[in-house]
């Protein structure tokens, strides 16, 4: 127990000491927001600081922090220190720079900034990867929840009537204005959520000498590799990416960048949201450990069996809550993920609308831009319920496509300090983490055995080869901060260029 609560206070402690260096490093001040300076009413508006927190969480959740970190508890305690010190160093700051470098630039989404601050050629790969990314996380939060209510509904409804009802309000909420919708109902759902983790892990605290947690003291090995499964490097860092570092809420952060109404406000909606999802993980890890007592051989092949999905959810939540941990199981795995698959379609929208240059205050380029996304995201539905097993190929690619964006989306953020930050050296602040992530996506790809090259590559080359392609790259990267870039911008370069109209905070907010 005590490894669980030493892990939530320090990503507690996190918040409120790496947040406020991660907001001394961007260098905020009191210019005005897209939402402040030219909002629209569809996209770009203003809203309160706690909607907004809520709505980002909801955004970047979904079932990841739940599902994900159920499957993360196959590789034991270990997968604390990931969710932990991955949330706060890595995932926290991905997505601050990613939301607070989006509203310096009115809102642009990650594939405009990767041209700005990287280049061209790598705007073309970004746009390719945050297109095909979105369309396949809005396919995958299709499948799971029409699934679940099909078997809650004992076979009376079928999957595919869900499927029709689900893809019905994907398209409505991705057309109307923000704050129709999303704005508010994602705040109550966010409640939920939160109020679902908090039961969970009170039950299994209050439960202790059924299902006791796992510490890491004495445990400070891998369970998968122990017990047969894929080691953890570097499958444990796809497997649990929301909740420690994922680059799917690289293309969410830019949603709500158009709505805070201060840059401020940044550190609480972008980083914050973030070490929320950090928490929720972290309590489904170890309620998963405690539940199926993986430190046994046994209890370790029952969840590789139901691994994170809504059976092992149901499981956790109606065995240690009874009826009403039932409710919460149905409320959580059927709305976090229509509330990630409703916003991953707008966020798509919104990219290829930016690409093409259309004005997306007019419901029929919205509806142009948005049917050919949707007939994309019905074909991929269709394609998932016609043959189970190929819901597990979409999940593949969608693990190293997410963490690929992710690595991109940091080295964004190291160009944009090297060019724009008060000290270039500060860029090592996202620099590090850039390297590791693109570490692990090398990796994973060179040694997924389902994917075609780690069905030749031997597992110790994979990592020789992508530990040795990521310092590379390090380097590479370092070279170009030394001696390239002798000076930086300063602060006041910073504003005349990505903000024409700026004030101090303090003016700022007394208006509002």
């Amino acid at each position: 127990m005590w490894t669980f609560f030493i892990a939530y206070a320090i990503l507690i402690g996190g918040f409120f000491v790496y947040s406020r260096v991660a907001e001394h490093v961007f260098g905020v001040d009191g210019r005005k927001t897209p939402a402040i300076r030219n909002p629209d009413g569809v996209d770009i508006t203003p809203l309160p600081l706690w909607k907004g927190f809520l709505i980002e969480l909801l955004n970047i959740a979904g079932t990841g922090p739940i599902f994900g970190a159920i499957s993360g508890a196959l590789f034991g305690p270990i997968v604390f220190l990931w969710i932990v010190f991955g949330c706060i160093l890595g995932g926290a700051v991905h997505d601050y720079f990613s939301g607070m470098i989006s509203s310096r630039n009115n809102g642009d989404s990650i594939v405009k900034l990767s041209r700005k601050y990287i280049g061209r050629g790598m705007e073309i790969v970004m746009r390719i990867f945050s297109i095909v990314l979105l369309i396949l996380v809005t396919a995958v939060f299709v499948v799971s929840p029409s699934s679940l209510l099909e078997s809650l509904t004992d076979g009376n409804v079928s999957a595919w009537i869900w499927m029709v009802i689900i893809l019905a309000y994907y398209l409505l909420s991705t057309l109307v204005p923000i704050d129709k919708v999303i704005g508010k109902i994602y705040p109550i759902f966010g409640v939920i959520l939160i109020l679902m983790a908090i039961l969970v892990i009170g039950g299994i605290i209050f439960q202790q000498g059924t299902y006791p947690m796992v510490e890491l003291i004495g445990n400070l090995r891998d369970f998968s590799a122990s017990n047969g499964g894929l080691p953890w490097w570097p499958f444990m860092f796809t497997t649990v990416a929301c909740g420690a570092v994922s680059g799917f809420h690289a293309t969410q952060s830019p949603m709500m960048a158009k709505c805070i109404k201060s840059e401020r406000e940044g550190r609480y909606v972008f980083y914050g949201a973030m070490v929320a999802e950090g928490v929720i993980a972290l309590i489904w890890a170890a309620a998963a450990m405690a539940f199926y007592h993986v430190g046994t051989s046994d209890g370790w092949q029952t969840l590789n069996t139901v691994g994170g999905s809504s059976k092992s959810v149901q499981e956790i939540c109606s065995t240690i809550l009874g009826p009403v941990g039932t409710v919460l199981a149905v409320i959580g795995v059927v709305i976090c993920p229509i509330t990630s698959g409703d916003t991953a379609l707008r966020s798509c929208r919104l990219i290829v609308g930016e690409w093409l240059h259309l004005d997306q205050k007019k419901l029929k380029n919205r509806l142009i831009l948005t049917l050919p996304l949707f007939a994309a995201v019905v074909g991929i539905s269709l394609w998932n319920f016609l043959n189970a097993s190929n819901f597990n190929i979409l999940w593949r690619w969608f693990a190293w496509s997410n963490q690929f964006l992710a690595a991109i989306a940091l080295w964004v953020a190291t160009a944009y300090l090297i060019k724009k930050g008060k000290n270039k050296y500060l860029s090592l602040f996202t620099g590090i983490p850039a390297a590791f992530m693109s570490a692990v996506v090398i990796t994973y790809i060179l040694a997924e055995p389902n994917m075609a090259l780690g069905r030749f590559i031997p597992y110790n080359i994979a990592c020789i080869v992508g530990a040795s392609l990521a310092a590379l790259l390090f380097l590479g990267y370092l070279f170009i901060m030394i001696f390239k870039f002798k000076g930086s911008s300063s602060l006041e370069d910073v504003v005349v260029e990505d903000a024409p109209e700026a004030e101090p905070q303090q003016n700022e907010e007394q208006k509002q």
